[in-house]
């Protein structure tokens, strides 16, 4: 780690004034080779409730779905765990010289994609990065200003256009597999534990999940020779009362397999209704299909049969050192949902971001989005480790297959880890444009 010798500002003044500070302060800290140039965002003044009070600040972003959107309960367990993981890196001394601080610039948007956009202008003049940006459609629409701005962010997705820079501008810090490569790996897993199915069926919310999801099944069952009879496109009860419809269709055509792409309370009932109704196939379920809220549900005995939750990481019984740190940090308690691993794990990317533009030098903007090419990323276990600049290689994607019980902390115990795909399919692009 640098020492707290920094330059401020050079990012905002212009060349001469630059020269004219250089020749009044030579001989002081500009000359030190272990200088680091500030920019937007960077605060020689230490952070509000700062743990190491002689550190300048470093003020990242948030625009997450805190409070009134579908995704509220996630939202809030992923900003727990991005705090904790940020609260850590600053009792570990900070990066350069800084703290790093997520609060001060976090805000609320409902998973809108116009409150995302109002509250990105509110928050972009003040920040080096977002430390999060929730929703594929609610990024997506701020993505040019990002451009412009050469602000980097964590996505709160796993849209598989985020794996390609045409797609994301290569300002996206993406972690783990996408919805469509889950399919894959999902159904490959299934194949290898159940026999390979004959015939299988998509639910899910249209773009860039539900329809992610349904396009990496399609190509799984064109490489084995297996019948997608259906893809159903549904929606959250909000908006459609119910999931009746996608269920009567189960029921019809009974597939050997059912892979959903909901959120919680919709996949349970679409377990729960399928199965009491006669349906003897199974499920497999997205990352978002889960919550432990669902262990209080008369769901969870249909789930617990024949439900199989995939995830892109060890879930609160892995044995990785992310997962023994994360643990740590709730000192015994137990958070509400994975939300609170997500936030964690989604933050080492941005970490390994800072600390390698501030081993250059400079901690600016500019220099952050230099620094994505060629960026190593260690997740402590959480995830194989891995080099940004080129999407992941298919085979190095790995999942975590878990079923229901509610003798596990949080209600899931992993039955496989690091499972990969045995499948060969093109990825090469997006498997959907939201």
């Amino acid at each position: 780690m640098r020492s707290r010798s920094r330059r401020w500002g050079t990012a905002l003044v212009a060349a001469p004034a630059i020269l004219a500070l250089a020749a009044a302060t030579a001989c002081t800290a500009v000359d030190d080779e272990e200088d680091v140039t500030a920019g937007v965002g960077v605060t020689e003044e230490p952070c509000p409730d700062a743990v190491n009070a002689d550190n300048g600040c470093i003020y990242l972003g948030v625009l997450s779905d805190l409070e009134g959107g579908p995704f509220a309960e996630l939202g809030a367990q992923i900003q727990q765990g991005q705090l904790a993981f940020w609260r850590s890196v600053n009792e570990d001394g900070g990066i350069a010289g800084y703290d790093v601080d997520i609060s001060r610039y976090t805000r609320n948007t409902a998973y809108s994609v116009d409150q995302h956009a109002t509250e990105y202008q509110d928050i972009e003049p003040h920040v080096l990065a977002l430390a999060m940006s929730l929703g594929t459609p609610q990024t997506e629409s701020v993505l040019a200003s990002m451009d412009s701005s050469n602000l980097v962010a964590v996505p709160g997705s796993w849209w598989s256009g985020l794996h390609f820079d045409d797609a994301d501008r290569g300002l996206i810090l993406e972690s783990g597999y996408s919805y469509c490569t889950e399919s894959v790996i999902g159904l490959d897993w299934f194949s290898e534990e159940y026999g390979t199915p004959e015939t299988l069926l998509t639910v899910g919310y249209p773009g860039d999940y539900g329809s992610d999801s349904a396009v990496g099944a399609t190509r799984w069952a064109e490489a084995n020779d297996v019948e997608v009879l259906a893809q159903i496109d549904t929606a959250p009860n909000a908006m459609v009362q119910n999931q009746d419809a996608a269920v009567e269709q189960i029921l019809s055509q009974q597939p050997d397999v059912v892979l959903i792409a909901t959120a919680p309370g919709e996949a349970a009932e679409i377990v729960a209704k399928a199965v009491s109704r006669g349906y003897d196939g199974r499920f497999l379920g997205s990352v978002p299909t889960w919550n432990p809220r669902l262990l209080e549900t008369a769901a969870i005995g249909a789930l617990t049969a024949r439900y199989n939750h995939v995830g892109p990481w060890q879930g609160w019984d892995g044995d990785s050192a992310a997962l023994s740190a994360i643990r740590e940090s709730l000192d015994g308690r137990l958070p509400d949902n994975q939300g609170y691993i997500f936030g964690w794990v989604w933050s080492y990317p941005l970490k390994s971001l800072l600390e390698a533009a501030a081993d250059d030098g400079e901690l600016s903007r500019s220099a952050l989005r230099a620094a994505i090419d060629g960026l190593e990323v260690d997740y402590e276990g959480a995830l194989p480790n891995r080099t940004f600049g080129e999407p992941p290689a298919f085979d190095e994607m790995s999942a975590t297959i878990s079923v229901p019980d509610a003798e596990v902390e949080l209600g899931t115990r992993a039955i496989a880890d690091g499972v990969t795909a045995t499948t060969e399919v093109e990825y090469d692009a997006p498997c959907v444009q939201p």
